[in-house]
C-alpha cells in the first residue's frame, strides 16, 4: 500500500560474532527464527516415531490372519494417521509462520513467504576417514584429525547459519569443501558407510542414504532458503531494501533451479523437480512484488502515465501470482505443499489483478482531456494498456469521449472490486491467513478504497451503460530472473590438501604403496630426468642408474626426499632438493599407479522413511566366480541422486567440478577444541 508507515529503527535479532564461533555461524543465538526452528525439530523427531509406527501396523495387517486381530490393528492404525494428520498440519502451521522472518519495522505491507531450513542428524567422518586414509593413501590417519575435527565443526555450523551474507558463504563453503572431500575419500564403485539423514522441510519425514549426493543437495536447498529468509527480512520501506529483497529472492531462485537441474532424482519431496519448479516460480513471484513494491515506495503521482506505468506492474504481479496458483494446484506438488501457500499465491493473484484495475479505473475517470494535453501519447499508452478495446470503443474516441471514458473507468472499479472480494473471501477460508493480522487489514483497506470510489462516481443509469472491462495487459520495467550461484567467486582451501593433489591423489585412483629407493647420483648424475608439475614424475630413466636398480620406474610420482614431503614441490623445487645431497645416499619415496579396475565393487543403499515410491535398496550382486574374473566389466547400478548428476554432468556446471582454490602449503596447525562439544548434539538450536 503506499500509505505505509515509516518504518521504525530495525532491531538486531541475533548477536554479534565474538570471535569463539565459526564466521556465519552462531548457535547460541535466541531468536525467534531459531525458537521455530527448534519446534520444527522436535515435530520432525515425533513424524518420525509416528511413521515407524504406522509402518509396523501396516506390516501386521498384512500378516494377520485373526479377525480380532486385525480389527485392534486397524483401529490402533486410525489413531496413527491421525495423529501423524495432526503433526504434519502443525508443521505446516510452523511453515506459515512468516512474522518471525519479516523485519521489525510496523509495515503497512503483504508478508512474503520464507522457507524453513532441513534438520539433519549428527555425522561422525573420524572413524571412516581414518580407515580410508590409511586403505587407500598409506598415511596414518591420525595426522589428520585436526582436518577431520575441521570437517566436522565446519557441518555443525552449518545447521545453525546466521541470516546475513556470512551465513550463505558458510554454506556455500562447506558444499565445495563437500566436493573436496567426494573426490578424496568416495570412490565411484563402493559405499563408505556413512549414513546421511535429512528431513523433508515441508512434510518433516527423514530420508536417509549413503550418498554423498544428498548431503550436498540438501546443503544447496538450505542455501535457498536462506536466500529467502534474507529477502523477507529486508527493510521493504526504503529503496536499498527493496532493492536487496529482489536480488536475495533471485539468487535463492537460481539456487533452486540449478538443484533442481543438477539432482533430479532426489528422494525427498521437497527437493523434487516438481517442487522445485514451485519453488522458483513463488521465489520470482515474490521478487516481481517487491519490484512493484519499489515503483510505488515514493508515492504514485496521480498523473495519466504514472498511472498507467503502475496498473500494467500490479498486473504483471497479479498473473505470476495466478500462474504460481495454477502450478501449486497441480499434481503431485498438491499433496505436499502448505495450503496456506497456495491461499496466499491464490489471494495475491486476485489482490494485484484488482489493484491493476483500480489504477486503470482512476486514469480514465480524473483525466479528462484538456488544452496542451498530449493525446497522441496517450492514446498510444491506451492502446498499449489493452489487448483489445471494448467492442464499439478505440483509445482515440474513448479519450476524447468523457461518458465514454467514465462508463469505461467505472467498469474497471466493480472488476476491481470483484477482484478483492475474492482475494478476502480466499484469504477467510484459511484459518492461518484469518491468524495474519496485516494481511486482514491490506485487503480490506484495498477494498474499502475501491468501493468508496466507486460509490463517489455511481450513477443511477450505470446497468443501462455497462462496458465489459477488458483485462490489463501484464507490463513491467524491471523483468525478473533467476541469479545462478557462483561458487567461482568464492575461494576454499581443500582441508586435506596434505594428501597431495588432488588430479592425482584422488578416491578414483589407486597406487602401489610408497616404496623407499635408496641410491646415490654418480658424478652429479641423477640417471633420471623429471617432468610435470606436483606430484613430479620420474622420466627417462637409465636402466643402469643407482635408481633404477634401487626399484624405481619411469613414471613413478616422488612424494617424499629425506622425509621432506614433495607432493606440492614442482620440478625446480625437486631438482633442487635432490642435488643438495651431492654424491651422499639419497632416500626418495614413489608411488606407481595402478589399474583402476582393480577397485571394489559398490553397494548401494538409499532407504526413505515412510516414503514407498522412494523407497529403494540397491546391491550389486557379484557371484564368486565373477570376483576372480578380471576381465568382466562390472556395470554399477547408481542411487537416486547419482542418476541426475550423471546424466547433467555434460550440459550443466556440476557440483563435482570444483572451483578454483587458494592453493597453500600445507601447515600443520593445533586445533582448538571445538565450541560445539557444549551443545547438545541430538538436536539443533536453529
Amino acid at each position: 500500500m503506499t500509505d505505509a508507515l515509516l518504518p521504525a529503527a530495525p532491531q538486531p535479532l541475533e548477536k554479534e560474532n565474538d570471535g569463539y564461533f565459526r564466521k556465519g555461524c552462531n548457535p547460541l543465538a535466541q531468536t525467534g527464527r531459531s525458537k521455530l526452528q527448534n519446534q520444527r525439530a522436535a515435530l520432525n523427531q515425533q513424524i518420525l516415531k509416528a511413521v515407524r509406527m504406522r509402518t509396523g501396523a501396516e506390516n501386521l495387517l498384512k500378516v494377520a490372519t485373526n479377525p480380532k486381530v486385525r480389527e485392534q490393528v486397524r483401529l490402533e492404525l486410525s489413531f496413527v494417521n491421525s495423529d501423524l494428520q495432526m503433526l504434519k498440519e502443525e508443521l505446516e502451521g510452523l511453515n506459515i509462520s512468516v512474522g518471525v522472518y519479516q523485519n521489525t519495522e510496523e509495515a503497512f505491507t503483504i508478508p512474503l513467504i520464507p522457507l524453513g531450513l532441513k534438520e539433519t542428524k549428527d555425522v561422525d567422518f573420524s572413524v571412516v576417514l581414518k580407515d580410508f586414509i590409511l586403505e587407500h593413501y598409506s598415511e596414518d590417519g591420525y595426522l589428520y584429525e585436526d582436518e577431520i575435527a575441521d570437517l566436522m565443526d565446519l557441518r555443525q555450523a552449518c545447521r545453525t547459519p546466521s541470516r546475513d551474507e556470512a551465513g550463505v558463504e558458510l554454506l556455500m563453503t562447506y558444499f565445495i569443501q563437500l566436493g573436496f572431500v567426494e573426490s578424496r575419500f568416495f570412490p565411484p564403485t563402493r559405499q563408505m558407510g556413512l549414513l546421511f539423514t535429512w528431513y523433508d522441510s515441508l512434510t518433516g519425514v527423514p530420508v536417509s542414504q549413503q550418498n554423498l549426493l544428498l548431503e550436498k543437495a540438501s546443503v544447496l536447498f538450505n542455501t535457498g532458503a536462506l536466500y529467502t529468509q534474507i529477502g523477507t527480512r529486508c527493510d521493504r520501506q526504503t529503496q536499498a531494501g527493496l532493492e536487496n529483497a529482489i536480488d536475495a529472492f533471485q539468487r535463492a531462485a537460481g539456487v533452486l533451479n540449478y538443484l533442481k537441474e543438477t539432482f533430479t532424482h532426489t528422494p525427498s519431496y521437497d527437493m523434487s523437480p516438481a517442487m522445485l519448479s514451485v519453488l522458483v516460480k513463488m521465489m520470482l513471484a515474490q521478487a516481481q512484488e517487491s519490484v512493484f513494491e519499489k515503483i510505488s515506495l515514493p508515492g504514485i503521482r496521480n498523473e495519466f502515465f504514472m498511472l498507467v506505468k503502475v496498473a500494467q506492474e500490479a498486473a504483471k504481479v497479479g498473473e505470476v501470482y495466478q500462474q504460481l496458483h495454477a502450478a501449486m494446484s497441480q499434481v503431485p506438488v498438491k499433496e505436499n505443499i502448505p495450503y496456506s501457500w497456495a491461499s496466499l499465491a491464490c489471494v495475491k493473484g486476485h489482490y494485484y489483478v484488482a489493484l491493476a484495475h483500480y489504477f486503470t479505473a482512476i486514469l480514465l475517470i480524473d483525466h479528462q482531456v484538456k488544452p496542451g494535453t498530449d493525446l497522441d501519447h496517450q492514446e498510444k499508452c491506451l492502446s498499449q494498456l489493452y489487448d483489445r478495446m471494448p467492442e464499439g470503443l478505440t483509445p482515440l474516441a474513448t479519450l476524447k469521449n468523457d461518458q465514454q471514458r467514465r462508463q469505461l473507468g467505472k467498469s474497471h472499479l466493480r472488476r476491481a472490486m470483484t477482484h478483492h472480494e475474492e482475494s478476502v473471501r480466499e484469504a477467510s477460508l484459511c484459518k492461518k491467513l484469518r491468524s495474519i493480522e496485516v494481511l486482514q487489514k491490506v485487503l480490506c483497506a484495498a477494498q474499502e478504497r475501491s468501493r468508496l470510489t466507486y460509490a463517489q462516481h455511481q450513477e443511477d443509469d450505470d446497468l443501462l451503460n455497462l462496458i465489459d472491462a477488458p483485462s490489463v495487459v501484464a507490463k513491467t520495467e524491471q523483468e525478473v530472473d533467476i541469479i545462478l550461484p557462483q561458487f567461482s567467486k568464492l575461494t576454499v582451501t581443500d582441508f586435506f590438501q596434505k594428501l597431495g593433489p588432488l588430479s592425482v591423489f584422488s578416491a578414483n585412483k589407486r597406487w602401489t604403496p610408497p616404496r623407499s629407493i635408496r641410491f646415490t647420483a654418480e658424478e652429479g648424475d641423477l640417471g633420471f630426468t623429471l617432468r610435470g608439475n606436483a606430484p613430479v614424475q620420474v622420466h627417462f630413466l637409465d636402466p643402469y642408474c643407482s635408481a633404477s636398480v634401487a626399484g624405481a620406474r619411469e613414471g613413478d610420482y616422488i612424494v617424499s626426499i629425506q622425509l621432506v614431503d614433495c607432493k606440492w614441490l614442482t620440478v625446480s623445487e625437486v631438482m633442487k632438493l635432490l642435488k643438495s645431497f651431492g654424491e651422499d645416499e639419497i632416500e626418495m619415496k614413489v608411488v606407481s599407479l595402478l589399474d583402476s579396475t582393480s577397485s571394489m565393487h559398490n553397494k548401494s543403499a538409499t532407504y526413505s522413511v515412510g516414503m514407498q515410491k522412494t523407497y529403494s535398496m540397491i546391491c550389486l550382486a557379484i557371484d564368486d566366480d565373477d570376483k576372480t574374473d578380471k576381465t568382466k566389466k562390472i556395470s554399477k547400478k547408481l542411487s537416486f541422486l547419482s542418476w541426475g548428476t550423471n546424466k547433467n554432468r555434460q550440459k550443466s556446471a556440476s557440483t563435482l567440478c570444483l572451483p578454483s582454490v587458494g592453493v597453500a602449503r600445507p601447515q600443520v596447525k593445533k586445533k582448538l577444541p571445538s565450541p560445539f562439544s557444549l551443545l547438545n548434539s541430538d538436536s539443533s538450536l536453529y
